[in-house]
């Protein structure tokens, strides 16, 4: 694997390298994410909708680099989720990116208490996208709600 260890022990993955899973419950939010990160040469892009199936894919595919996570899930939402991934000894490091439509300097102050590494709006930025992942893929906090 070719990543770099920092000295805050993040470790910076290459979009090349790295295995993301987006939990994300719409169809088409997921193919512009897919089609996105395929274009930044991610290779490694598992789709779960729900919570749920997030955890079970967790399960049997210990090794995650980032989990995009809509916080509006059937079942459970992203925040009750994400006390289960942190609760986790496995999964409490894991790279988490919330994800919403409901865009407000509350919500996203909301997803910092909630233990999330960034926050990011729908509809993405097309733009803004490639490198707001690869910040997060660089142990970098993304917090954009405009």
């Amino acid at each position: 694997m070719s990543a770099l260890q920092f000295a805050d022990d993040h470790v910076r993955v290459a979009p090349g390298e790295a295995y993301i899973v987006v939990v994300e419950d719409q169809v088409p939010n997921f193919v512009l994410m897919a089609r996105l990160l395929a274009f930044m040469g991610v290779q490694r892009c598992e789709w779960k909708t729900s919570g749920w199936h997030l955890l079970q894919y967790l399960r049997e595919h210990p090794r995650v680099d980032l989990i995009l996570m809509d916080i509006c899930l059937p079942y459970e939402d992203g925040y009750e989720i994400m006390r289960q991934l942190r609760a986790s000894p496995h999964l409490k490091d894991a790279r988490i990116c919330a994800m919403t439509g409901d865009a407000s300097l509350d919500e996203m102050r909301r997803a910092q208490r909630a233990g999330f590494d960034g926050f990011l709006v729908k509809p993405f930025d097309p733009d803004r996208f490639p490198s707001q992942i690869r910040r997060l893929l660089s142990g970098e906090g993304v917090w954009e709600w405009q």
